[in-house]
C-alpha cells in the first residue's frame, strides 16, 4: 500500500495528514489517524481516498467530515441495538481543522476479523457466484444476475488486512480466529444492525447492497466501533435507479476508479493525482449520500 504524502498548500482545505503534538499517534490507517490519551483514542477521519489498494495525494474536500458525522448519526440511530464506544464529538481544544471529523472514543480489545453483510449481489460476491455458484462457500440459488437482491442476507466475515485487500473468510476460519461463541455473537449482530439500517435507508431512498462493520470489547461487553456504515465501508446505491443485471450507480468512489481507469494507470505507485473536477465531483457523491440518509446538511 503507497503511503500518505505529507499536506500541501490546498484552497479546499483538504486534510491528509493530521499532526498533534500532545497526543501520541497511535495508529495511521488508509483514512483515519487514530491517537491516544489514556483509556481513550482520538479518532481523526482526515480526507485521503484510497483505490486499488494506493492512498492517493489528492485528497477529497469534506470527505472526513462526512465519515465521522455519518458514524455519529448512525451510532446513535443503533444504540438501543448495539452499545458502542463513542465517548464525545467535543474536539475543544485541537486545531480547527479537526472539528466535525473527530471523534473520542473507549479503547476497545477489537476482534481481528471484519464483519460483512451482503444483501445483493456485488463485488466479489457476484465474481465468486460466476465461479462457484456460491459467495464465500454459502450456496445460492442458479440464475442470479448482477445486483440482484439474495434470498436473504448473508454473513461472509473477512481477514483484516494491514495493506492491500481484506481477505474473505468461512465462518468456520472465523471461529478459529476469535471462538464459537463470540462469532456466533458477531454474525446475528452484523445481519440485525444490517437488517435495521437498510430499512431505514429505504425510507430514504437509498438502498444499501452491503457493509462491513468492527466489533471490539470493553470490560468484556462487545460494542460496536469505528466507522459505520458511511460510503467507504458500504455500498449505497440510489433505489429510484436500481436495476439489476449490471452494475448499480453508487455513492462513493466510482469517479476516481473511473477515472484512474480512464488513464490506463498501471496501478503500481507512484499513484497519480486527481483532476480538481474528479476530486469535486466524488466530494458531492459523499455529501449526496449523509444528506439523503440522515435528512440534515454537513455540519460545519
Amino acid at each position: 500500500m503507497g503511503l500518505a504524502p505529507k499536506p500541501n498548500s490546498n484552497p479546499n482545505n483538504v486534510l491528509l495528514e493530521s499532526d498533534l503534538k500532545h497526543y501520541r499517534l497511535f495508529a495511521r490507517g488508509k483514512v483515519r489517524d487514530v491517537y491516544e490519551d489514556g483509556d481513550r483514542l482520538l479518532i481523526v477521519a482526515t480526507d485521503r481516498i484510497s483505490a486499488f489498494d494506493y492512498i492517493l495525494p489528492t485528497g477529497i474536500p469534506d470527505k472526513g467530515r462526512v465519515l465521522t458525522q455519518m458514524t455519529l448519526f448512525w451510532l446513535d440511530y443503533l444504540k438501543d441495538m448495539v452499545p458502542n464506544h463513542f465517548l464525545s464529538a467535543d474536539t475543544s481544544g485541537l486545531p480547527p481543522e479537526f472539528a466535525g471529523r473527530s471523534m473520542w472514543v473507549k479503547r476497545a480489545d477489537m476482534f481481528q476479523v471484519e464483519c460483512v453483510a451482503r444483501g445483493y449481489l456485488v463485488g466479489s460476491g457476484w465474481k465468486d457466484y460466476q465461479k462457484t455458484g456460491a459467495v464465500c462457500g454459502i450456496a445460492l440459488p442458479s440464475g442470479l444476475r448482477e445486483s440482484d437482491a439474495l434470498p436473504e442476507p448473508i454473513f461472509t466475515p473477512a481477514t483484516k488486512a494491514v495493506t492491500g485487500h481484506d481477505e474473505n473468510i468461512s465462518f468456520d476460519e472465523m471461529t478459529k480466529i476469535i471462538g464459537a461463541a463470540d462469532a456466533a455473537k458477531l454474525r446475528d449482530l452484523t445481519l440485525s444492525i444490517y437488517k435495521k439500517a437498510a430499512d431505514y435507508a429505504r425510507t430514504r431512498g437509498i438502498i444499501i447492497a452491503d457493509t462491513k462493520f468492527e466489533f471490539g470489547t470493553v470490560g468484556g461487553q462487545i460494542v460496536l466501533a469505528d466507522e459505520v456504515l458511511t460510503p467507504d465501508s458500504s455500498r449505497f446505491w440510489p433505489a429510484t435507479q436500481y436495476a439489476p443485471g449490471k452494475a448499480q450507480p453508487s455513492y462513493d468512489k466510482q469517479f476516481v476508479r473511473d477515472y484512474l481507469e480512464s488513464i490506463q494507470w498501471n496501478k503500481q505507485p507512484p499513484a497519480p493525482a486527481l483532476p480538481e473536477d474528479i476530486a469535486k465531483k466524488t466530494s458531492d457523491k459523499y455529501k449526496d449520500a449523509y444528506r439523503e440518509l440522515t435528512g440534515r446538511e454537513l455540519a460545519s
